[in-house]
């Protein structure tokens, strides 16, 4: 990995302006075990005693994207630390990790999926091109009128209670006042291109019953 071929050693005050951390959030961490730096000394209190390593500063930054910009509980980041504990001090660093809700995931090197890090749970990918598809084909089945041509319906809440054209929510009566006032069938479809000739003539036929 690249920061494996940069050494440093960063004081507290460093590794707080570069990771974004306060140094008060920096010493809250590492008294509840979330995270410690590389060199902690045997004594307490010890003044500019914490120093970080490159790969502590990597690490800093990623903890606080998740814990201050995607807000995942602080008591969450521990059991996953803890869950995480077989990698070492690459533990944030050694797999990509996702964020689900307030919960982190991460890619299981064993069985190459993503799973929520604490409980193990499978995590499932959605494919957009699959999604789209899917919901392409479904609109496409809803406006099939196969064997519905010329037929006409009545539900309630579709077109205000009115007579459509079925499969459609076109009321009858537009077409019949369409008719009246002098259009021809192709015109008509031109505006409804939903409907065919059937529909049109049908039409034609409940204008006539009208007018008896």
């Amino acid at each position: 990995m690249e920061q494996n071929n940069v050494i440093g050693a960063f004081s507290e005050a460093q590794a707080s302006a570069i990771s974004g951390l306060s140094a008060y959030q920096l010493r809250q961490w590492q008294e509840w075990g979330l995270f410690e730096p590389g060199f902690v000394p045997a004594k307490k209190g010890t003044p500019f005693g914490r120093i970080y390593s490159f790969r502590d500063l990597v690490t800093l930054q990623i903890l606080n994207d998740l814990r201050n910009n995607k807000k995942i509980p602080l008591a969450h980041l521990r059991e996953v630390s803890l869950k995480l504990a077989h990698l070492g001090e690459e533990r944030w660093i050694a797999t990509t990790l996702y964020v689900l809700g307030k919960r982190v995931v991460f890619e299981n090197p064993s069985s190459h999926q993503r799973e929520e890090v604490v409980s193990g749970q499978r995590v499932f990918d959605i494919p957009l091109r699959v999604v789209a598809r899917n919901t392409r084909e479904k609109i496409r089945a809803l406006n099939d009128r196969t064997g519905k041509e010329g037929e006409v319906e009545k539900h309630r809440f579709v077109s205000g209670n009115r007579r459509v054209f079925a499969g459609t929510r076109i009321p009858v009566q537009a077409v019949i006042d369409f008719l009246k006032a002098g259009y021809t069938a192709d015109q008509i479809l031109r505006e409804y291109p939903e409907l065919t000739a059937k529909d049109v003539r049908s039409a034609k036929t409940e204008a006539k019953s009208q007018a008896a």
